[in-house]
This record gives structure tokens, C-alpha cells and sequence, in this order.
């Protein structure tokens, strides 16, 4: 018995064995088993042709932007290991983005996963006037993650799941179908067989926009129990005379693209000491995340943990106006790791600030808001993103204003249309302190009458 075993256990071995060599090594295997890909496929022509196009292009650039990433790829490690996503899914994220956080495509993708807004409003990414969470290098992978799980139960293949992500499961299902409809046919004569001509021309009916997904599916939820699976071999090939392949040639490209950057990072030109880090790097964090209180500035939380503005705005390119959005309690940024004690030392010496939301009126500018808040109408226009001073009725404003504005009354003339009440609610004081801090009898006041507005 000890025999057979031995034996078995070395024609496995030297089966295992024989699929590597010729510029691949036994690691690069573990990652297609990763994948859902059969070992064979490292011997496939067409994939070995590509990887070293591939290699002889990047080799001189993968490292570099390895390294540029090594502050957010053990974040990335370590969302995709929290959700049991394989290790391989790093390099499509570096094939999506090469790990830049605003990353941004002409089809408005955004940042290292590229999602578009309708798909991150489904995985719970804030887009709006404060932040762009696709920038987010937690939040935005645990929506990949996510979202790669979903289409994994899918298609349960990893590398379904791969392609899906950038052509969209439909485009995989169509594949899919087409390819185990052909490979029936092969082996049956299907020139007779009505219900498969009722299949094709449903299929044809599918991709002129003649009829909906549903009716595509129906076709791929029958023929997905047949004994015949198309796998990656399959629906990679390029068919001769053939418009519309299985899959398209961007994402058939794009999953060789991913096993190519996986399998760079077990290449010999990475172990010598230049570059033997990038092969150990874990899932240690060289950041951290913590909560900070809405309405804060970016550059006052740098100032405190002893980091510059230009440091933590990298950090946190999902803030867009340097400031924490100011109608949440609290929210999470992220620091260097290094800083964390510091955070937690001086988190209440952060100085605050303080904002008035300012609705435009007919007739406003953006030099009349600012003289009425005592700030630099630049200051408002930078702080709201706006190309030009010109205003619109009723658009929403943001008023940034030095807390120390509050410690110096402020004079104040009385204008048409005024009331105390009004002013009151426009400085945000109670209305008995100004009739109590300029001596009033009455509330009533006249055009041209000058009141002071004390703060405290």
C-alpha cells in the first residue's frame, strides 16, 4: 500500500513539476488554484505569449509602483483576508488603478477599485459635496469585497468573478451560454434541434437590444446542468470571423492581465535585497483609523499629530474640501500609524471651527456673503469649489469662519428688511443678549441704526 502511495504521491509530483519551468515557478500554480483555474492553463500558447509581452513591458515598472503603494496595500491585504477574498484580488486592484486612490476614468470610474457612481451607491459609497468615498482606500475595498462575493455565489468561480467585475455579469453569462451551446454541438447534431435554434436566435435577439436580460438568463440557468463547462480556456479563445466573441477582448485581456501581475510578484528579479520587501510585505498597518468630529479641518488635525497638510490630505483624498463634512458626528480618517499615541493625546486640543450654511438670495454676491459673515469672499469660493463668482437662487453655501471671530463684537448697520429676530438668526445669538447688549427698550429698529453683535 506504502508503494502505490509513493508512487501516485510522484506522478503527481512529477506532473505538478512539469507544468512549471520556462520562466514560471510552482508558486505561480498556487495562484491559479486560487483563481478556480485549472494548473494546466500555464502551459496554454496564448497565455504564455501574453505573459512575456507583459513582463518584457512592466518589469521595469512594477516595483516602482509597488512601491509608491506600500502604505495602503497591507490595508487592502487586509479587507480582502477580514472577507476571505483570495490574495490574487491585490493585482486587480493594481490592474485597475496601479493602487492610485484618485484614479479616474473617462467613464467616470473612480479611485483603486474604479467604481462608478450608480455601483458604489449600491455598496453604500458617499459621493457628495464632502467626500467621494470610491477614494477610500477601507471603504472603498470592503465594497469590492463585497461586490466580488456576490459575483463569486454567482458563478462560483473566482475568475468569473474577475471578469464580471470589469465587463459586467451579463456580458460572462452571454459568454458562458455561447460557449456551452457550441461545445453541446460539437458532439450533437444541433442543425434539427429546434429548442437550440430557439436558444440562438434569443441570444441574437439579446445582444441587438431586442430583448431583456431575463430571457438570456433563462437560457443559462438550463444549460449551466449540462455535463458541458466551458472553462477559461474556452471562453478566452478568439473564433475566426467573429465580431462579438465569447468574452470581450479588454476583459479577456484584463484576467491574463491579473495572473501576469500575481505571478511578477514570484519572478526571481524580486528576490534579490533591492526589492525582497515587496515579497514579505503582511498585513502590519503603517496606518491607522480613527474618529474625528464633523466640521474639523484636515490641516488642524495635522498640526496637532505633528504631520504636514500635503501628508494627511494623501492620506485622505476622499475628503474634498480639507474639512470633515460637517453634519456628521463623527467620522473616520486616517493618520500614520507612527502618529496614533499623539492622536489620542491631543485629540481635544484639535482646534474647532465653526460654519454657518448659507442659502444664496436674489441679489447676493459672493463679496455681500462675505462681508456679512466677516470672511474673505476668495476664501468662500475656495472652500466651496466654485469656478466662477457668479451665484445661483438658493444654491447652498458653506461659510468658514475663525472661531476667534466670536471672541470681537461685531458693529452692525440695519439694513432694509431687517428685524432683530432676523439678525438674531443670521449671527446665530439669542435675541434677548443684542436687546440686552444695546440697552433696547423695544424690538423696534430703523434703516441707518448701528447695534452691536457680542458673541459671548
Amino acid at each position: 500500500m506504502k508503494k502505490i502511495i509513493s508512487i501516485f504521491l510522484l506522478i503527481y509530483t512529477t506532473s505538478y513539476a512539469s507544468l512549471v519551468g520556462n520562466g514560471f515557478v510552482e508558486q505561480d500554480l498556487k495562484i491559479l488554484n486560487e483563481l478556480d483555474i485549472d494548473s494546466s492553463f500555464i502551459t496554454d500558447p496564448n497565455f504564455q505569449k501574453f505573459y512575456k509581452k507583459f513582463v518584457k513591458r512592466y518589469e521595469s515598472t512594477y516595483t516602482k509602483k509597488l512601491n509608491k503603494a506600500e502604505l495602503f496595500i497591507p490595508q487592502i491585504k487586509m479587507v480582502l483576508k477580514k472577507n476571505e477574498i483570495p490574495s490574487a484580488f491585490l493585482f486587480l486592484a493594481m490592474a485597475e488603478s496601479n493602487f492610485i486612490l484618485k484614479a479616474k476614468s473617462h467613464r467616470k470610474a473612480m479611485g483603486v477599485w474604479q467604481f462608478i457612481p450608480s455601483t458604489s451607491k449600491i455598496y453604500g459609497l458617499k459621493i457628495d459635496d464632502y467626500v467621494d468615498e470610491r477614494m477610500d482606500i477601507i471603504k472603498s475595498t470592503q465594497a469590492a469585497t463585497e461586490y466580488l462575493n456576490r459575483l463569486h455565489n454567482l458563478f462560483d468561480k473566482w475568475y468569473l468573478a474577475a471578469l464580471s467585475y470589469n465587463c459586467g455579469e451579463g456580458r460572462v453569462i452571454e459568454g458562458i451560454t455561447r460557449a456551452t451551446l457550441d461545445m453541446y454541438c460539437k458532439d450533437n447534431n444541433c442543425r434539427a434541434n429546434k429548442t437550440i435554434r430557439k436558444y440562438r436566435r434569443t441570444i441574437k435577439n439579446y445582444q441587438a437590444k431586442k430583448v431583456k436580460f431575463r430571457e438570456l438568463y433563462k437560457i443559462y440557468k438550463v444549460v449551466k446542468n449540462w455535463d458541458y463547462k466551458p472553462d477559461i480556456d474556452e471562453l478566452l479563445i478568439t473564433q475566426r470571423g467573429l465580431k462579438r466573441q465569447y468574452i470581450p477582448k479588454e476583459s479577456r485581456d484584463y484576467i491574463q492581465k491579473i495572473i501576469s501581475l500575481a505571478m511578477m510578484n514570484n519572478s526571481d528579479y524580486l528576490m534579490n535585497d533591492e526589492h525582497n520587501h515587496l515579497l514579505n510585505r503582511g498585513i502590519s498597518a503603517p496606518i491607522a483609523t480613527v474618529q474625528v468630529k464633523g466640521g474639523m479641518l484636515l490641516k488642524n488635525i495635522a498640526e496637532v499629530i505633528g504631520v504636514s497638510k500635503k501628508e494627511i490630505m494623501y492620506l485622505n483624498p476622499h475628503i474634498k474640501r480639507n474639512i470633515i463634512p460637517p453634519a456628521e458626528k463623527e467620522y473616520d480618517i486616517y493618520i500614520p500609524y507612527s502618529q496614533l499615541s499623539r492622536f489620542n493625546a491631543n485629540i481635544k486640543s484639535i482646534r474647532p471651527n465653526v460654519f454657518e450654511f448659507h442659502i444664496v438670495k436674489r441679489g447676493e454676491s459672493l463679496y455681500s456673503i462675505g462681508k456679512k459673515y466677516g470672511v474673505k469672499y476668495k476664501y468662500i469660493k475656495k472652500f466651496n469649489l466654485l469656478k466662477t463668482n457668479v451665484l445661483s437662487v438658493n444654491q447652498y453655501l458653506v461659510i468658514p469662519i475663525d472661531p476667534d471671530i466670536y471672541k470681537r463684537p461685531k458693529n452692525y448697520t440695519i439694513k432694509r428688511g431687517d428685524t432683530l429676530g432676523k439678525i438674531a438668526r443670521n449671527f446665530n445669538v439669542p435675541l434677548d443678549r443684542i436687546i440686552r447688549d444695546n440697552k433696547l427698550k423695544t424690538s423696534m429698529i430703523r434703516i441707518g441704526d448701528k447695534i452691536v453683535i457680542k458673541f459671548k
